[in-house]
C-alpha cells in the first residue's frame, strides 16, 4: 500500500494484485509495466517477477489497518477483473472494501464486461456501497463500449478515466456517469493528445452537469505539460464524495 500517492485524483494505492496483460491501444505504453519490468530478476524485490500477474494475499487486509479515511485507488499496478484472477480472490478484495468502509475505493478496469457481471451478481437487489466507486478506462472512440457495461452495473458511483486520451471521442454517453477524468499519456513514448479532444469532453461534462477532472497534458514526464486547461485547473469530484467524507469525519469524532 502506498500513501501520499502522486496520482492527482487519489490519496493512496492498494495492490492486492500486481501485473497484467495488454488488451487495447491504451495499454501500449503502460506505466505500471514500465516500472515493474525495471526490477525483473532482482532477488527479493516486490517486482522480482516483473509485470507477471501475481496475487498478493498478504496485502488483502491492508486497508483495515489504515484508520484515517483515504481515497484509495485499487490495483493501480494491475486490473482487478483480469480473466486469470479467481472470482474467489476478487470476492476477498470486495470483503475488505466492505469491512473497511471508512475509506473511498476507486476500482478502475478495462475489462468492463467482467466488472458488470461480478457486481451484478454480488449486489443483485441493491447497488454497491456508496464508498466503492467503479470506473472504466476509455482511450478513444472504439473503447466507448466499456461505458455501456459500466452503466448497466449495479454501482452507486460510476466514473470514466479517459486517459491516455489518444484519439477523439465524438460520441460520449454520460448517462449515469458521476465523474470524468481526462489526461494525456506520459513516458518516453507518449502519444499526442489534441487539446480540442480534451476541451470537447470538458464541454460535454459541463453541459451534462458531470464533475470534470483534468489530470495532465502528459509528455515525457507526467508533469511536463502541466494541468491547466483553458487557463485553469479542473479538480471537480462527485458530490457524494463530500457527503461520504462528512459521514466519515462524524464517525471519527464519535
Amino acid at each position: 500500500m502506498a500513501d501520499n500517492s502522486s496520482i492527482e485524483w487519489t490519496d493512496a494505492t492498494w495492490n492486492p494484485v500486481t501485473g497484467c496483460t495488454k488488451i487495447s491501444a491504451g495499454c501500449q505504453n503502460c506505466y505500471a509495466e514500465r516500472f515493474s519490468e525495471r526490477f525483473r530478476g532482482v532477488p527479493n524485490h516486490p517486482f522480482e517477477t516483473g509485470f507477471d500477474l501475481t496475487l498478493r494475499p498478504e496485502r488483502l487486509v491492508q486497508p483495515l489497518n489504515w484508520k484515517r479515511p483515504r481515497m484509495i485507488f485499487v490495483n493501480s499496478m494491475s486490473d482487478l477483473f483480469h480473466k486469470d484472477i479467481p472470482e474467489s480472490y476478487i470476492s476477498a478484495v470486495f470483503d475488505t472494501m466492505e469491512r473497511a468502509d471508512w475509506h473511498v475505493y476507486q476500482v478502475l478496469t478495462k475489462r468492463s464486461s467482467v466488472l458488470q457481471k461480478f457486481i451484478n451478481l454480488r449486489y443483485k437487489t441493491t447497488s454497491a456501497p456508496l464508498h466503492m466507486w467503479f470506473g472504466v478506462s476509455v482511450e478513444h472512440q472504439r473503447a466507448t463500449s466499456r461505458i455501456l457495461h459500466l452503466q448497466r452495473a449495479n454501482a452507486a458511483i460510476r466514473f470514466l478515466s479517459i486517459e491516455p486520451l489518444i484519439g477523439p471521442i465524438e460520441q460520449l454517453s454520460l448517462d449515469r456517469i458521476d465523474w470524468v477524468i481526462v489526461g494525456g499519456e506520459s513516458g518516453p513514448r507518449a502519444r499526442f493528445m489534441d487539446p480540442q479532444w480534451a476541451i470537447q469532453i470538458r464541454n460535454r461534462c459541463l453541459a451534462a452537469g458531470v464533475p470534470f477532472f483534468f489530470k495532465q497534458w502528459g509528455g515525457r514526464s507526467p508533469k511536463a505539460g502541466g494541468r491547466l486547461l483553458d487557463g485553469r485547473e479542473w479538480n471537480q469530484l462527485p458530490s457524494l464524495f463530500f457527503e461520504t467524507r462528512k459521514s466519515f469525519d462524524h464517525r471519527l469524532r464519535s
